[in-house]
């Protein structure tokens, strides 16, 4: 099974991302061991969403990327 998930640190700020195992992922941003979230945490999981396969993950991820900054990604959020 892999994972869409998007994070949220304490500023209010979203990072979106796709894997295999969402505890030992955020873990990994929590520990500054992701380059694009270091020193920007502690990040908590505000949405996920599981796929059968790396590649529906991916073009998902790519999908709700295109939304941020616009009522699409508020929404998503809300749900």
């Amino acid at each position: 099974m892999y994972y869409v998930y998007v994070l949220q640190n304490e500023a209010g700020r979203h990072y979106i991302g796709s894997c295999g195992d969402i505890e030992k992922r955020l873990k990994r941003h929590n520990q500054n061991s992701v380059r694009a979230t270091k020193a920007r945490g502690p990040f908590r999981v505000v949405y996920r969403e599981g796929f059968s396969s790396r590649t529906e993950a991916r073009r998902r991820e790519n999908e709700i990327k295109s939304y941020k900054g616009n009522d699409r990604f508020k929404r998503l959020l809300t749900l």
